[in-house]
């Protein structure tokens, strides 16, 4: 892999076979994997918390069917 440095930025370098400039930082990319992590972790959080709501939601319709029941029957 030939690179050659980017003039003006640390931690970045060209790859003079696909011309592609690439970040050689660890620390960014450390930080860009915690960002993604932390990001699947709201994703879940919020599928997590609808599932939870739509499940509520079946379960009052379920008690509103029973209730109309019940008054019909009187």
């Amino acid at each position: 892999m030939d690179r050659l440095k980017v003039e003006g930025y640390t931690g970045l370098e060209r790859d003079v076979n696909s011309n592609a400039i690439i970040s050689t930082s660890r620390s960014a990319y450390e930080t860009y994997m915690k960002s993604m992590e932390q990001r699947k972790k709201e994703r879940d959080q919020l599928r997590d918390t609808v599932r939870e709501i739509n499940s509520l939601k079946c379960e009052m319709h379920e008690i509103k069917s029973l209730l109309m029941q019940l008054m019909d029957k009187k």
